[in-house]
């Protein structure tokens, strides 16, 4: 069959908007119909070359749709069910997934190559094959998918609203609550409120943390921030850092969460500085895997007995936590329809991108036709 999709040739030139074959679904694999996909920042990363994917590569990581057709052996779903895909396959029986560490999934290794586990493509054009982010593609009208990359959502939920809760939502909310383990009481900072950090302060808020501190240049975002359960809001980590002394009688903060776009150098700094004894930092935002941007005194590290982490999805579980905040969502503990600031068409993922840049989003969505 044909689908019209948004594909990158190359880092630094924008998305190409053309049609491809698209193979149907094999053993174990299935044919979406996407209604939306999120304008998430990790693809502006294959954009300016901090990751570095096979390319020809179709956008999009964060999508839902409906299922059309299923392959032989496909268990988890059945066509008409609606599903939220995650960015990170989850085979359940790998020694991540079956200890409970599904976004640490065996199968998530090759998701910059873009092809299926086996190696193979589902999208073709021109005599080349066409790899898809993560293995899913959503700036596609369709794809042809694995059965371990979706998640049955309840039908009757929006699914230009649900598509958050593949990546940006429970990374955000989950680098609070599981990688930084904020507890109700705690001081908890925020670096940059962007998709994951906004989700980042509706986590901590939800925690029972007694002071959110958000950081971010925008001032548009830092308000948003004050809504969605931000105590305080700040243009500059020192403004933040001042104010964290203050409030915690020099105690500091118990968390501090990078969730900016690119992390640097600086920002992890700030993070280390701001988090008293026994205090957490979590690294959640990417940069390029080549550049260093962790230097730290080992000697504050011991004597303070500070912790550096990294995390992945916020250390969630797709299966689990993807079903578990659409429920909070439908009973009004989480918000997610406030977070959409624009919805595009596909032609318009540029221009999408562009806006994320300006910093005029907190989400932007593409909603299929």
């Amino acid at each position: 069959m044909k689908t019209k999709a948004a594909v990158l040739f190359d880092a630094g030139k924008p998305f190409e908007i053309m049609e491809l074959d698209l193979d149907g679904p094999g053993p174990g694999e299935v044919l979406i119909k996407y209604t939306a996909a999120g304008l998430c920042h990790s693809d502006l990363h294959l954009i300016d070359n901090d990751l570095v994917p096979r390319f020809p590569i179709i956008g999009g990581h964060e999508g839902a749709g409906i299922i059309e057709e299923v392959g032989p052996g496909v268990t988890k779903v059945q066509p008409g069910d609606h599903v939220v895909c995650s960015f990170i396959p989850n085979c359940g029986t790998c020694r991540y997934c079956s200890t409970g560490r599904q976004n640490l999934c065996d199968m998530g290794a090759t998701i910059l190559d873009g092809h299926m586990p086996d190696g193979s493509f589902r999208f073709h054009g021109g005599g080349q094959d066409f790899g898809a982010m993560c293995m899913l593609g959503t700036f596609s009208e369709r794809a042809t998918i694995s059965q371990h990359s979706v998640v049955k959502v309840d039908d009757w939920l929006p699914l230009e609203t649900a598509v958050l809760v593949g990546c940006g939502v429970p990374t955000g909310w989950a680098t609070a609550n599981y990688a930084g383990g904020v507890r109700a009481g705690d001081t908890t900072v925020v670096y940059g409120i962007g998709g994951i950090g906004i989700n980042a302060v509706q986590g901590a808020a939800h925690a029972g943390a007694k002071y959110v501190v958000a950081v971010d240049p925008v001032e548009f975002k830092r308000e948003t921030a004050l809504k969605l359960g931000a105590t305080h809001a700040f243009a500059t980590a020192a403004e933040a850092a001042e104010k964290v002394g203050e409030l915690t009688w020099g105690q500091l903060a118990d968390q501090a969460l990078i969730t900016v776009g690119t992390v640097d150098e600086e920002v992890v700094s700030a993070a280390f500085d701001v988090v008293g004894k026994g205090g957490t930092v979590v690294i959640t935002g990417l940069a390029n895997p080549e550049k260093l941007t962790v230097h730290l005194s080992g000697a504050v590290l011991t004597l303070f007995e500070k912790t550096v982490k990294g995390t992945l999805f916020g250390s969630a579980n797709p299966q689990y936590d993807i079903v578990r905040l659409l429920r909070l969502y439908d009973a009004g503990k989480l918000k997610l329809d406030e977070l959409v600031t624009r919805k595009y068409t596909l032609e318009q993922v540029n221009e999408g991108y562009q806006d994320l840049r300006d910093g005029k989003n907190i989400r932007g969505v593409i909603v299929h036709a």
